[in-house]
Parts: C-alpha cells; sequence; structure tokens
C-alpha cells in the first residue's frame, strides 16, 4: 500500500473536498460560488495579446507588475504585497510559516474547511470555538492564545460579516497572527468593509483577497496577502518559485485596470442576492443576512438533503452542508436573474410533488 510511506498524519486526514465540477453541458451551476458575469473584456484582450512566443519564459518571479498595479489600488506598497495562485495557496503558506506540530489555531467554526485541512498537514492543533446562532464572533475566540486566527469575512458557508471594529478589537488582542481572508468582501454592502487599511497599525494582520469572486477569474488562480513588510518576507520564503504564470500576471494587473466592470457585475449581484433570499423566504426557508455572493438556507421540518438531489436530477447544482451549527443547509450560490427564477420555480415544483 502507497499509504505506509506517507507521513501518520497525512494518510489519517480526509483531505479538502472541493465542490463539484460537473464535466457535462446544460447544469444550472450555484454550488461553487463563480461569478455569473464574464471578467471583463480588457481581460480578455490582454490575455490574447499575451498568448504568443514568450510563454516559453518564466514568469516573474515576485508578480512585480500586479504587486505595484495593487499596491497603488489599495493604498498600500508593494511590499506589503504577495502574490499567490489564488488565496487558497497563501493560505497554505502561512499555515507553513506560523504553525508548527502542537502550535494551537483558532477559528470560529462552521467555516471554510480547507483551514482543518492546512493544519492537519502542519500537525498543528486546530481549536474551532462555535459561532452562536447569529454568527456574531464568538467570544471565546479572544480567550484562546494562537500562533494562527483565522476568521473569514464574510464568513463562507454562512455569508455572515464581522465588523471593521470587532475585527480591530481582535487584531489588538490575538496573541499570534490573525488572518482575515476577504474573498468574498467586494460583494458586502457599504464603505469601509475590508480590513486592508489596518495593516498599517497591526504587524500581526494578514488579509487576503482573492480574483476569483468578484473579478469573474476562477480559472486563472490570483489571489493576494496584505499584511507588515516583515510578515511578506518571511511569506517570500516559503512560496513555491514563479508561483503566478505569465497568463494569470496578464490578467491580473488587466482587471485591476478596469475596476468599474467588477463594480457593475458586483452591483448586479447584490440586486440579485436580494432577489434571491425574497423568493426563499416566500417559500418560508430562514435565510441568514448575506453580504457574500451566496446565501445559507434552512427550513425546518423539510429534508433539505433530498431537496438538493431533487435540483441536481434537474441539473442544478447547489451545496448542501449537514454542519455542526449548520444542520440540514442549502448554500445557493447568486446567478444571473434567469437562473434564479429556474430554481426558484424548481425548488417550488419539487416542494408540490414531495411535501414535508
Amino acid at each position: 500500500m502507497v499509504s505506509r510511506y506517507l507521513r501518520k498524519n497525512i494518510a489519517a486526514i480526509a483531505g479538502y473536498i472541493p465542490g463539484e465540477q460537473p464535466q457535462n453541458s446544460g447544469f444550472i451551476k450555484l454550488n461553487t460560488n463563480e461569478n455569473p458575469y464574464p471578467p471583463s473584456p480588457r481581460v480578455l484582450s490582454s490575455l490574447r495579446k499575451a498568448a504568443d512566443r514568450s510563454l516559453r519564459l518564466y514568469p516573474e518571479p515576485l508578480s512585480d507588475s500586479l504587486r505595484n498595479l495593487a499596491a497603488s489600488r489599495f493604498g498600500v506598497r508593494a511590499e506589503n504585497i504577495l502574490a499567490g495562485n489564488g488565496s487558497d495557496e497563501l493560505l497554505s503558506i502561512l499555515a507553513r510559516c506560523f504553525v508548527g506540530r502542537g502550535d494551537r489555531v483558532v477559528y470560529p467554526v462552521p467555516t471554510y474547511t480547507l483551514y482543518d485541512t492546512l493544519i492537519a498537514i502542519q500537525e498543528g492543533e486546530e481549536i474551532g470555538v462555535d459561532y452562536p446562532a447569529d454568527f456574531s464572533l464568538p467570544e471565546g475566540l479572544y480567550a484562546e492564545k494562537a500562533a494562527l486566527t483565522f476568521l473569514c469575512n464574510p464568513n463562507s458557508p454562512s455569508g455572515t460579516l464581522v465588523s471593521l471594529k470587532e475585527i480591530e478589537k481582535l487584531a489588538g488582542s490575538v496573541s499570534g497572527i490573525l488572518v482575515v481572508d476577504e474573498a468574498y468582501i467586494d460583494f458586502a454592502e457599504g464603505e469601509g468593509a475590508s480590513s486592508i487599511p489596518l495593516v498599517h497599525r497591526f504587524s500581526n494582520l494578514v488579509v487576503l483577497r482573492s480574483f476569483s469572486k468578484s473579478f469573474s477569474l476562477a480559472g486563472m488562480r490570483i489571489g493576494l496577502a496584505f499584511a507588515a513588510e516583515e510578515v511578506i518576507a518571511g511569506m517570500l520564503k516559503v512560496k513555491d518559485s514563479y508561483n503566478l504564470n505569465r497568463l494569470s500576471l496578464v490578467a491580473g494587473v488587466a482587471a485591476l485596470q478596469d475596476l468599474p466592470w467588477m463594480a457593475r457585475n458586483v452591483s448586479r449581484i447584490q440586486r440579485s442576492r436580494k432577489r434571491l433570499t425574497r423568493g426563499l423566504k416566500r417559500m418560508g426557508f430562514q435565510v441568514y443576512p448575506s453580504q457574500a455572493n451566496f446565501v445559507m438556507a434552512r427550513k425546518e421540518g423539510q429534508n433539505l438533503r433530498g431537496l438538493y438531489e431533487g435540483l441536481k436530477r434537474r441539473k442544478i447544482l447547489v451545496r448542501y452542508f449537514d454542519l455542526p451549527g449548520l444542520k440540514d443547509s442549502l448554500r445557493i450560490t447568486v446567478g444571473t436573474p434567469q437562473e434564479i427564477k429556474i430554481l426558484l420555480q424548481e425548488m417550488e415544483s419539487i416542494n408540490t410533488a414531495s411535501p414535508a
């Protein structure tokens, strides 16, 4: 057996399981929080121009073109930024930098389950602090002494948002590194939700951003980490060489050069999120107040696994959760208005055919 050659902790873990990616066409795909709208035309044009003989050359080792532009867009210095092959790679780098065997890692749960896998790989001690029913920041998070604290904000899978004031308090209270994972922050309503401005004040704060969601670039794998210079310098020692390919760099730069396109798509998704929430509530679902590009819904007395499977048979994919704190729940990505209309119609049809 191959497993006998593995480290014992690697053999023991299940590994992270990504959302389903169907190989057949015709699905309405509302299960992995992809943007239903295309990336900026500037991105597509830049990619076509970049797909030439230069692909034989290695990319920029430090992604300087992307770091420099991001610095100007987000009000920091390039030395405060590390580019990654998606924010997932940045999470892996953080775990490798700051977590050794037996080190404590704390995060409120339920949340992004990749954190569990990354800490298990490092043989760290995972400490999940239960969210209260309203998904406000749990007080127990302040009491734990940890090498690393993760906070997904807005949280996945609940979509709920912790205020900047609370994050500021947490950054000043934790003894180790605080990582605020802002993969969905662009979908939050109102100004000033991001924690990036706080990296100037807190040397233990790392803020992660992704191009997958709001910029419609999930297929390019682009993420950014913002932190104090000494933290970024340490992370640079751990990152893979040439971790962003030439085309990803081109796409990331072009996306940041057309922020109005992203903002328009975000506004469309915010409007559709309200429409989806209203439709679900009319059917009797409890819907958490989402500030992301998805909603989480529950319904007492109904078997939502059955609903999930019924939708899948009708070629509509959503994500089913049955976790402590999120028993028998559906997470639904905000699609186009037409996709939402079809989803709600099919849910009504399934409910009519199979009453609870």
